[in-house]
């Protein structure tokens, strides 16, 4: 790829998106003192910024081996990962989940230095988009989608399992919106990701820009119900 159209600045926009979101969950655990879904959160979204960072640069600088096993790292390994662990510990006890993460947190780190020391395949290295085919060893490729199934099964079917006990309860409607958006939201980019694997990155950047927006409105409407019903619990007692 020689031209960069519109579509391949996209990753920039997310960028910013991803910081201005980490940036107010950061502040809401620092400010509620508690809630480790929160730090995973803030942490998941981080990445996920970091990820696209990498693809921006790559795009306005070009690509290097560097750049490229980060994104890797940062996208394939870590983008819905820590999301996913977020919705562990407010789903399932903390033993559950603290077992979950003692389990699965290797698995990443083990990867991720995988990726480090493979051999490169230099001519697979494209000039303005990264891509997984650089890893001589292809096979750590084959241990990415256990990661991502994983992220997928409780950051997607969390955020539906809570959608449809909210759905349940008629004072938490915008949470029943909001979890349904969060879903949407995780699986944009995984949708992308199918196609970057097939050649296509630019629907990855797409995925990743369109996600982010969803899991961001669709967490807002999850913060927001609390007050909304406290709102109308109060307007009961008065009447």
């Amino acid at each position: 790829m020689n031209e960069l159209h519109p579509v391949h600045y996209l990753p920039i926009l997310t960028t910013i998106v991803s910081a201005a979101f980490c940036t107010i969950l950061f502040i809401r655990w620092n400010t509620r003192g508690r809630g480790r879904h929160l730090l995973w959160w803030g942490m998941g979204v981080f990445f996920y910024g970091l990820g696209t960072l990498i693809e921006s640069c790559v795009t306005l600088f070009g690509n290097t081996v560097f750049l490229n096993k980060s994104w890797y790292i940062a996208g394939a390994l870590l983008g819905g990962y820590p999301l996913a662990q977020g919705t562990v510990y407010l789903l399932l006890t903390r033993k559950t989940a603290d077992i979950l993460t003692a389990i699965t947190l290797p698995v990443i780190a083990i990867t991720s230095i995988f990726v480090i020391v493979s051999p490169v395949v230099y001519d697979a290295l494209e000039p303005h988009r990264p891509s997984g085919a650089i890893l001589g060893w292809q096979w750590v490729r084959l241990l990415t989608p256990f990661i991502n199934l994983y992220a997928a099964a409780f950051l997607i079917g969390g955020a539906f399992l809570s959608a449809w006990r909210y759905w349940r309860k008629t004072t938490y409607g915008s949470r029943v919106l909001g979890n349904v958006l969060i879903a949407i939201g995780a699986i944009l980019p995984g949708i992308g990701g199918g196609m970057a694997k097939a050649g296509v990155v630019e629907a990855l950047y797409i995925g990743e820009f369109v996600g982010i927006l969803f899991i961001w409105a669709g967490y807002t409407a999850c913060v927001k119900q609390p007050v909304a019903a406290a709102a109308h619990t109060s307007r009961q007692a008065t009447a």
